[in-house]
């Protein structure tokens, strides 16, 4: 699994082209770097950049991005409506993929000494990568703001981490941190900036002071006036959206607003976003109304609907949520991302993988299909209206296992590149001969944990499937005939790989309990496909 970080760092300057250009450029030349998204803002005068990449090149990225922003920003005029410390305000660095927070540390304190060196600017950090907790937040680092700056690095509790303890009028100064996810989501109002910040006050997590705190958790907050869009807007940094999701977000301002007897009209984010925090939000609101929706692209629809996310801007998912950014540019290719005719050629190739493992996990990916398909060919349909509700039981736990299935199409052949690389290793030694056993063993046991999970959880299916055959679509019967045999064949393709793979496993008590386990599953198959058959056979017989 490749490495990936995420960089968002955050420049003060949101009105001047050129400027934001040559950060852009500065980022995109980058080796490594992925530019995701620029957001310039007039009224705050702050842009909001993006990016992703293994953490050396983020590192570089925004090293390349802070030398860009020092040739064009002077601190010493900047005006704007969002608090800030300096050119490059904040420089998060986010944990996406392969990287543990604490890895993510360490690369927020190169990147910090880097900077330091590079630009000789004073830098602090934030987050998970500060130490301190008096100084560990972004608003407590950037009390007074860069016109209080001066007189605070001569205190020596607000000693920079990295760079002088001096006063820069061009920058100011930069904080590095590591965070989690940070959702920036702004509220829309047609009310006044004083109204937009008394919403703010009484939301954010601190309030209006240690006697007053606010009603979310793990939310700050301020309001402020859009001049172009001539509305104020209640602007919240979420900084963890488990704790406190969007739209517990958006309903409590949605009360606060009422209360003052003024509207929301819509809200907007950020930057990028993680899938998970616009599915939260679809999820509470499918709950909340009594609603079926199955498909994650309905889901992201109906989201971007209820918070009014296009109201200003058209929030596009293509470009907005990340998943779906790494995707499009091909950040982790792979093997469920190759057209039907490169999978099948790939199959054919003269190469050990992707073998019967990874073709066993695309059939029971394509039975949950067609399992999903005959549902939805039922539901809503006024001939069949009467078994409704049992289809809204039914269909979703078949429709949520086809992701898990098409990840093991990839998991299966990497589980096997890691017994080949294995069988690579020297033997030249003692030492070497043993060191090469061990890890030819940890492959194999790797080799045949995923076909068993494949195993595991398509036959957890065939309860739903027998459901369904009783109640589907009567033209789809030979559809869900199909998804069948293809998930019964799937449990025992699985089996068969994990049962050659056994072969070699030395642990004996080990294989006779993985033998065992695998007889019961096809069995399990085998009776589950045969009950789900005779039923869509006695269904054709009575017609």
């Amino acid at each position: 699994m490749d490495r990936l970080v995420l960089c968002v760092p955050n420049f003060s300057e949101g009105r001047d082209a050129k400027t934001i250009e040559a950060i852009s450029e500065a980022i995109k030349s980058t080796v490594g770097c992925t530019l995701l998204e620029v957001e310039p803002g007039i009224s705050t005068n702050r842009t909001v950049v993006s990016f992703v990449g293994p953490p050396d090149a983020v590192v570089d990225g925004a090293v390349n991005a802070a030398k860009a922003a020092a040739r064009h920003i002077d601190m010493a005029s900047h005006t704007g409506s969002h608090p800030r410390l300096g050119a490059m305000d904040v420089c998060p660095l986010v944990p996406v993929q392969g990287i543990t927070e604490e890895e993510c540390c360490s690369y927020a304190e190169r990147l910090a000494l880097t900077l330091s060196l590079v630009l000789n600017i004073p830098v602090y950090l934030y987050g998970a990568a500060s130490s301190q907790d008096y100084r560990k937040t972004v608003p407590q680092i950037r009390a007074g703001e860069y016109e209080g700056l001066e007189e605070k690095l001569e205190d020596p509790q607000w000693k920079p981490d990295y760079g002088p303890a001096a006063f820069c009028p061009k920058w100011g100064a930069t904080m590095v941190g590591v965070r989690k996810f940070l959702l920036a989501y702004n509220i829309n109002i047609l009310g006044t900036k004083e109204q937009a910040h008394r919403i703010a006050l009484n939301v954010r997590t601190t309030g209006r002071g240690a006697d007053q705190p606010g009603s979310l958790k793990e939310v700050q907050g301020i309001g402020w006036w859009l001049e172009e869009e001539n509305l104020a807007q209640v602007s919240l940094n979420i900084t963890d959206f488990d704790v406190t999701p969007l739209h517990i977000a958006y309903e409590e301002v949605c009360k606060e607003a009422a209360a003052l007897r003024v509207s929301v009209v819509g809200s907007e984010l950020l930057g990028v976003v993680p899938l998970k925090a616009i599915l939260q939000v679809a999820e509470y609101y499918i709950d909340k109304e009594d609603l079926f929706v199955l498909t994650e692209d309905q889901k992201v629809r109906l989201a971007i609907n209820k918070l009014g996310l296009s109201e200003l801007h058209t929030f596009n998912p293509r470009e907005r949520i990340l998943e779906y950014r790494m995707k499009d540019t091909q950040i982790s290719g792979n093997l469920s991302k190759l057209t039907l005719t490169e999978f099948v050629n790939s199959v054919s190739a003269r190469t050990p993988a992707p073998g019967g493992g990874s073709v066993s996990a695309l059939l029971a990916a394509l039975a949950a299909g067609l399992g999903t398909m005959v549902g939805q060919l039922t539901y809503g349909k006024r001939q069949f209206e009467a078994v409704d509700a049992e289809i809204r039981k039914i269909v979703p736990t078949i429709h949520a296992s086809i992701e898990g299935f098409v990840t093991l199409i990839d998991k299966d052949s990497q589980a096997f590149d890691t017994y080949m690389e294995a069988l690579k290793l020297p033997k030249r030694t003692e030492e070497e001969v043993q060191g090469r056993a061990a890890a030819m063993q940890k492959g194999l046991m790797k080799a045949i944990e995923i076909p068993q999970i494949l195993i595991q959880n398509a036959n957890r299916l065939w309860t739903s499937f027998a459901d369904l055959a009783k109640v589907g679509n009567s033209t789809t019967i030979s559809d869900l005939q199909v998804g069948a045999q293809c998930l019964r064949t799937a449990v025992i393709g699985a089996s068969y790989n994990v049962t050659i793979n056994l072969k070699n496993i030395e642990d004996k008590s080990f294989k006779t309990k993985t033998l065992e386990s695998v007889k019961s599953a096809i069995s399990e198959a085998e009776l589950g496909c045969q009950k789900v058959l005779d039923t869509l056979q006695r269904r054709l017989n009575e017609e």
